[in-house]
Order: structure tokens, then sequence, then C-alpha cells
């Protein structure tokens, strides 16, 4: 097949599966996430995906089947039999060890295979240096030696990942096909090298580069906070045995995600986010209202009386108690929302305000209880130490509660539209009226001549104006 019957193909293809894809949010009236639209972008993942023996699937350790994109592993079946797929669980420094073990059981269930790993672990352990996480917990210092949970080193992750490649040139080799994905056949035309090829494909941002950047040693390809930094796929060779292949992060097409969940993932860039309250509503109903006050050091509102205690932090509330606690003001006088939600995401993004998500059907019930034992304290000692503004507050209960019976009533046909109202208790001191001041009118006297017109008494001594006498006489 010539260049040009290639690029006609490809051309084809993907405006076949657009179409596809748009009838699919048309006609089923699905609404699906930005994804990317550039073929350029996506002839770079075909060809890692041709290259390689072994597709490493970089997911972000702390939501990692959101990053996670089944497509694609279908799509290296296809390309090859014997091509096999490896989530690379990155940022796992973050996660306690008692959710990696969660997590290990779930993969192990799925038959999925995956390592743990921390790409910003690995370079500061090369470099010396100690890694200061900002919020290290006990569990999450705690190293296993069982191998599907421990955090695998970089020469640890370099020999893992060349010996399930050359497992896969083996199999390959036994079923006496080459596979699209060889490069010994294809571009080297040598049967007898033992070179395999591991190729790093994925969502923008989950740390890939990264990875590389860890791997090699040094920094090979750009890293940046922000997504779609890597523009085309780049081949570095590590030995005579292994090389590696990095690819652009793409934007797989998904309608289960929403565009503000993607945004709080840091999937898609935050300095075009044009919704801000949407996506720090995310980062709100992730994180728990105690730790955001403990990290940013700030005094959240407490849901009212009439509300679930245990409703997460509006996204409102959040960044007007940020605002105010940084001084973000706009130029109108306002809080300066748009800077508060962008500097909540880049902090929820990097790791500053912990979170991660557990596997399907299993809960960390430990610290929903603690969580839940001291609220339930704090909400009883508030009770005891202020009765008597509790008893203020019950009249706007009553309201509130008023009005919620009756919009029933009414949606149900059992009650009129008519409002109920109820007196509010006034305070003791608003009983006693003060007395009103009389205003000073002796002024004013009566009118004499019967016109209807009052006559103010004015004292000119013996004499009287001129202008008086001519009126009365005209008059």
């Amino acid at each position: 097949m010539s260049v040009e019957q290639l690029d006609a193909n490809e051309s084809q293809a993907f405006l076949t599966w657009r179409r596809s894809l748009a009838r699919l949010e048309e006609n089923d009236k699905l609404l699906l996430t930005p994804f990317e639209k550039n073929l350029d972008i996506w002839r770079q993942l075909w060809r890692v995906v041709e290259r390689s023996d072994l597709l490493v699937m970089v997911v972000d350790a702390r939501d990692p089947l959101f990053y996670r994109c089944p497509d694609l592993e279908v799509y290296a079946r296809e390309v090859d039999e014997h091509k096999r797929t490896m989530l690379l669980v990155n940022k796992a420094d973050l996660l306690p060890l008692s959710v990696r073990e969660k997590w290990a059981t779930y993969f192990r269930a799925q038959d999925i295979l995956f390592v743990f790993w921390s790409a910003k672990a690995a370079s500061a352990a090369a470099e010396g240096k100690d890694l200061s996480s900002s919020w290290k917990t006990e569990n999450s210092l705690q190293e296993s030696e069982d191998p599907d949970t421990k955090i695998y080193g970089r020469i640890e992750l370099l020999t893992r990942l060349q010996s399930e490649a050359e497992e896969i040139v083996k199999l390959r080799r036994k079923s006496g096909s080459s596979g699209m994905g060889s490069p010994r056949i294809r571009f080297q035309g040598n049967s007898a090298s033992s070179n395999v090829v591991v190729g790093f494909v994925g969502y923008p941002n989950v740390g890939k580069s990264s990875t590389i950047n860890a791997l090699v040693g040094q920094k090979k390809t750009g890293v940046t906070s922000t997504p779609g930094k890597t523009k085309h796929f780049q081949t570095l060779i590590m030995s005579d045995e292994l090389t590696l292949c990095d690819c652009p992060g793409l934007v797989f097409p998904s309608f289960s995600s929403s565009r503000h969940e993607m945004i709080a993932s840091g999937v898609l860039p935050i300095d075009r986010m044009t919704e801000n309250r949407e996506a720090v509503q995310v980062v709100a109903n992730r994180v728990p209202r105690h730790v955001i006050e403990e990290v940013y050091r700030i005094d959240l509102p407490k849901p009212k009386s009439y509300e679930l205690q245990s409703r997460p932090p509006l996204a409102a509330e959040f960044l007007r108690a940020y605002c105010a606690s940084r001084g973000y003001v706009a130029s109108s006088g306002l809080p300066d929302e748009t800077r508060a939600a962008r500097q909540i995401l880049k902090d929820y993004i990097d790791g500053k305000l912990p979170h991660y998500q557990m596997p399907p059907g299993m809960s960390n019930e430990e610290d929903v209880a603690e969580h839940s034992l001291s609220e339930q304290h704090e909400s009883d000692a508030s009770d005891n130490e202020n009765p008597a503004d509790a008893e203020g507050e019950n009249v706007p209960e009553l309201d509130h509660a008023l009005d919620d019976l009756n919009s029933f009533d009414i949606a149900n046909g059992l009650a009129t539209k008519k409002k109920v109202t109820v007196k509010k208790p006034t305070a003791s001191h608003k009983q006693h009226k003060k007395p009103q001041r009389k205003k000073d009118r002796t002024w004013r006297v009566g009118n004499d001549g019967g016109d209807g017109m009052p006559v103010a008494r004015c004292n000119f001594g013996n004499k009287v104006p001129e202008c008086f006498v001519e009126k009365k006489n005209t008059i």
C-alpha cells in the first residue's frame, strides 16, 4: 500500500467513525464528552500500537477506572491476538496500603495485568532527594512485600516490562504468526533479534512522559501540568533488549463521564475552563469537608439544621470561603472565583487535596464511620454550647418546613395554593413602642378669608409691605 492510499484509507475510516458517534449522540440522546478530533494524534496512537509488543496504559491511582479505556485493549487484540495490555497505576504513593490491597483484589478478579508505580518517587530516588508528599499517612508509608501491592522501583519496573514483553514474543513465535506489532520483521527484517518494544499510552496528564523520564534516568520528553504537551511519539532505546515508545495523550470519547469531571481530573486544560462552580463541585463531592478545612485552614459554612448534615459543601460556599481567606477580589469588588477555582483544581490534581476512589462494590467503611462519628460529636457540642441560638433559629426552620409541606399538598391536590403564614413571635424589646415626637406646627394658622389657602403669621411691625397691599387691591 502506498503512502497516499494509506492516508486516504485512514481519513475515510476516521470520518466514518466520527459520523457513527454523531448518530449515537443524536438518535440515542447520549451526551458525549469532548474527545480528540485531530487525525494526526490518532495516527500516533496507531503507530505505537502496531510497533509495541506490550502496551502499557498509564492511569492515575486515585481513580484508575476513569482513565482506563477497555476499547483500546480490544483494539490492541484486533491488531495482534498475542498483544497484551498492562495497567501502570501511577501516583500509587498517594494511596494507603489498605486501598492498594483492595484495588489489587479487584484487578486480579477482573484478570487485569497491573503494576503499582510512582514516577515522582522514582525520579526523586534517582536524584537522591526525599519526596515530601503533602499528605503522607501512616498507611501510605508502609512498604508491602506482596508483589501485587508493592510500589515498584525503576529497575524492578524495567525488569517486569521486559519479561512481560518477552513472554508475548515467545507466544507469537510458537504460534508462527509475526503480527503487526513485531518490529523485528516489519522494520528490521531480522527475526533473530531479541529486542522488544513497550509502548506507553493513555489520557493526557497521567504521567506517561514523567514515567519515561524516570525510567530513562534523564529528561528525554517534555513534562508539564498542561495536557497535550507531547505531540509526536518518541522511541527510546534502553538497551539491546528493550525499547520504550512514548505516545501522545489522547482524550477518548466517553458517555459515562462529564466535562466537569474531566476538567477536575486534569484531562482537559484548567485554563480554558468557563464553568468554575461545576468543576469545583466535583472536588467538593470527593474530598471530605474536614480535609478541605484542614488543608486550607478555612471554616466552611455548616449545613442548616433542616439539611442533611453529611452533605458535601457547595461550590459557592467553598469558593467564597477560599477567596475570603486568601483575599481574592475581582475588579468588580466581588470574590474572584475564577482564580480560586483554578488554584483549587490544581491542588486537587497535584495531590494537595487527598482523595481516592474505591473499587466497585467496595467502600472504606472505617473512614466513613469515623467521619460520621466526628460530625455527630461536633453537632452535639454545638447544640449544648448555643441553646439560645437554636431557639432563635426555630422560626426560619418552621417557615421552610411549612413551605415544603404546602408545596407537597398542592402537588397532590390536598390543599389550595394559598400560602400558609405563621406569625413570628416578636422580641420583648419590640413590644414597647417609643413615643412619637409631635412636630411643631404652631406657625400655621387657619385661613380667615375662606379661600382655602393657609396663611402664615408674620411680624412686620407697624408697616405692611407694599406687595401685599397691591395684591389685595388687585384681588
